[in-house]
């Protein structure tokens, strides 16, 4: 099962207080493989320069994506990158963004998001 992650998936664990690979560890099935977007990667890198606990969480979401396999792809923005990646892979998406989780829904693309105060689930468009 191929798994894409979002910028703000990647900064749930300082922001969320989510335990973000135990949770997909424990909703996913074994071997699945993470992907993250080269736009992403840019986002957090971008994010992280500031202050603040948005600069902490995006540093710490730029060191946990180096779990994940980078991906080029022809999408200026982070979240058209995301579905554009999604859909090359036929990929579950780890986002909790609700616009880009209703277009990812609108495209037929499954989504992990947050349910509850720091539990991931996943659901079907």
């Amino acid at each position: 099962m191929n798994v894409v992650l979002d910028t703000n998936a990647l900064m749930m664990p300082v922001e969320l207080d989510v335990r973000l690979f135990d949770e997909l560890d424990r909703i996913l099935p074994p071997g699945y493989e993470l992907f993250v977007p080269e736009a992403v990667l840019d986002e957090l890198a971008k994010l992280s320069s500031g202050a603040g606990t948005e600069a902490t969480a995006a540093s710490v979401g730029a060191d946990l994506a180096e779990r994940a396999t980078p991906v080029e792809h022809d999408a200026p923005y982070a979240d058209d990158a995301v579905l554009e990646v999604a859909r090359e892979l036929e990929a579950t998406v780890v986002t909790n963004d609700r616009p880009l989780r209703d277009r990812l829904f609108e495209a037929g693309v499954p989504v992990i998001g947050l349910r509850g105060h720091n539990k991931l689930e996943r659901n079907e468009p």
